[in-house]
């Protein structure tokens, strides 16, 4: 009969628990774990980066096929009635009533779409964003004023008088029209920017660790810099991610109306103005631009709520719980 010494030596002594050390996680790295768990809005990002690989490699498909997206080519893309051929071998996509690859149109058209909506969300972003920080911080007069400015803005019936502006100052280059595409847009849109940053900074302003840097003797630049700015990142990436596609849209219905981005240059917005007149003998001039624009702002406005749900995990939807 064994001991009980000899029955404590042979039971396995298990080693004592060693402390783990305590890694702790940035807002944005707790922000990128919540994301990562939103399917939708990690799908949509899937379906962002496809469409921008297609506009990206828009060079590549006018050399596949070769044509160039202001060739027009009446021999073989038209037909003996002299309607635009549908889908095919020779083109992909089908073509236009002037006989030139929708494919290819299509594809330098999602540059400038991408290019005027992200360039313009975030212009309008950073003026709202500075307009919104100053108004919110300074109060008193200045914070009425800009204010009331806000409120102008956002009662203006923005898509007319975008259109007096771009009509009034009608420009003949395409690169020139793209500049002024995007300052209009971004011109309309950053009232929206502002009036939520200021509410943001005014309650940030009465938090204590506003009225400690304060105590510390910091300045109002010092303060704003450092203490309000930094914690306005999240909602500043969340509105600018939520923008892009209001003004993608904004620059399809200017191109749509023709006072967009200057001909022979593609956007989805004209071509789907072009294809309006014969989309019942040619479906995809409207489908294909049609399908584009859709899968890129539904895509985007996917992702903004994933962001936004990521970065505010206590509001009214959990990731993952669409």
């Amino acid at each position: 009969m064994s001991s009980y010494a000899e029955v404590e030596t042979r039971r396995p002594r298990t080693a004592p628990d060693e402390a783990l050390p305590v890694e702790g996680r940035t807002p944005c790295q707790l922000a990128w774990t919540r994301f990562r768990r939103d399917r939708l809005a990690v799908a949509a990002l899937a379906v962002l980066a496809l469409i921008l690989a297609f506009a990206a490699l828009a060079p590549l498909w006018a050399h596949l096929t070769g044509h160039p997206y202001d060739a027009t080519f009446p021999g073989t893309g038209l037909d003996a009635g002299g309607q635009p051929r549908g889908p095919g071998a020779r083109f992909p996509l089908g073509a236009d009533q002037l006989g030139r690859d929708v494919l290819v149109r299509a594809a330098y058209g999602a540059r400038i779409s991408l290019a005027v909506g992200v360039l313009a969300a975030l212009l309008a972003s950073a003026a709202g964003t500075a307009v919104g920080t100053l108004a919110g911080f300074a109060g008193g007069a200045l914070d009425t004023l800009l204010a009331r400015l806000m409120d102008m803005m956002l009662a203006l019936p923005y898509l007319l008088v975008a259109i007096l502006l771009a009509t009034t100052f009608q420009i003949a280059s395409i690169a020139a029209s793209l500049t002024m595409t995007i300052l209009i847009i971004a011109f309309f849109s950053f009232a929206a920017v502002a009036r939520v940053i200021r509410g943001q900074v005014i309650m940030l302003r009465r938090r204590e660790f506003i009225e400690a840097a304060r105590a510390l003797g910091a300045s109002d630049v010092q303060i704003m810099f450092g203490e309000v700015l930094p914690n306005l990142s999240a909602h500043v990436t969340v509105l600018t991610s939520l923008l892009v596609p209001a003004s993608i849209v904004f620059e399809a219905t200017l191109s749509f109306l023709g006072v967009g981005v200057r001909p022979p240059m593609p956007s989805w917005g004209s071509m789907l103005g072009e294809g309006g007149d014969v989309f019942q003998a040619a479906w995809w001039l409207l489908a294909v631009p049609g399908v584009l624009l859709l899968a890129t702002t539904l895509a985007f406005n996917l992702l903004g709520e994933g962001i936004r749900d990521a970065f505010d995990p206590r509001g009214d939807r959990a990731p993952g719980g669409r």
